[in-house]
């Protein structure tokens, strides 16, 4: 709900032609305990004086020399920092109602005035105002939320990727598919691995290359679980009879709606021997 004391210091503009209207309007709010309340007799500045003073509502006689509320509805569209057109018709013609309705305004009032219906509408409309500038800084507030955090994402992932290059030989990401899509440090040499290939799908043939089989499987049965793994030991053993040894971690990636995304991790060569 919105405080009174809110609708009360509302800004308020009277648009009309007529000083007894103008008067009167003046006086009926200030009874009820409006405290912001501004008018002019010259439709013609109503654009201007709303784009210093962004009122909260504006009464706005329909029947005007020079320029009737209708022309002055059309201009204040073109005010870009307001999309809402606050504004509530001041007409004796009861066909002009709809058309009012139909250029924007939000409601209307009928004349010669009725005091209970002038309180009750500019009531009803000065809380909806209120209401709809409340959402509006809070989008905004949201929106500058979004972007912090996306930032402050975007800069601990980058001092993670940071200190895993730091601290191991290599490190890597794969895809759903299981084709890596970043790597960092010599993980293709030393794995015998080639881009685009998936690290379980490129163990069968790495078998035959020194690759000890059931760490592999272990591997690949990590992987396909969509398990984390730590320290997971890797040994191969090259043409010339040396033996290589590998701690290779890794852990799947999901997005917000636990769709599987594909795996990162680092990997260090621990030691060689024959």
């Amino acid at each position: 709900m919105i405080p009174e004391q809110d609708i009360l210091c509302a800004r308020i503009l009277i648009v009309d032609d007529q000083e007894a209207n103008v008067l009167l309007l003046t006086r009926l709010l200030g009874e009820a305990g409006y405290t912001n309340l501004s008018s002019t007799r010259q439709p013609t500045e109503v654009c201007a004086l709303h784009r210093r003073n962004a009122y909260d509502l504006i009464l706005l006689d329909l029947q005007m020399p020079a320029m009737d509320g209708f022309a002055v509805m059309e201009a204040l569209k073109t005010n870009d920092a307001d999309g809402y057109l606050p504004v509530i018709v001041l007409t004796a013609q009861p066909g002009h109602k709809l058309r009012a309705l139909q250029a924007g305004a939000k409601d209307f009032i009928s004349k010669p005035f009725d005091l209970v219906e002038v309180k009750t509408r500019i009531r009803n409309m000065l809380e909806v105002r209120l209401l709809y500038r409340r959402l509006e800084a809070h989008s905004v507030i949201l929106e500058q939320a979004v972007k912090e955090r996306t930032a402050e994402l975007r800069e601990s992932e980058a001092r993670y990727r940071s200190l895993a290059e730091l601290a191991s030989d290599w490190y890597w990401e794969q895809d759903e598919r299981g084709d890596f899509t970043k790597v960092s440090g010599p993980v293709m040499e030393m794995l015998g691995i080639s881009v685009g290939s998936l690290a379980a799908d490129a163990a069968a043939p790495a078998f035959d290359a020194g690759w000890d089989r059931a760490e592999r499987l272990t591997l690949q049965a990590n992987i396909a679980a969509r398990r984390p793994f730590l320290d997971l030991a890797l040994h191969r053993t090259e043409a010339d009879g040396t033996c290589r040894q590998f701690r290779v971690s890794g852990q799947p990636m999901f997005d917000q709606s636990c769709r599987f995304l594909g795996y990162r991790g680092i990997g260090v060569e621990m030691m060689k021997g024959h």
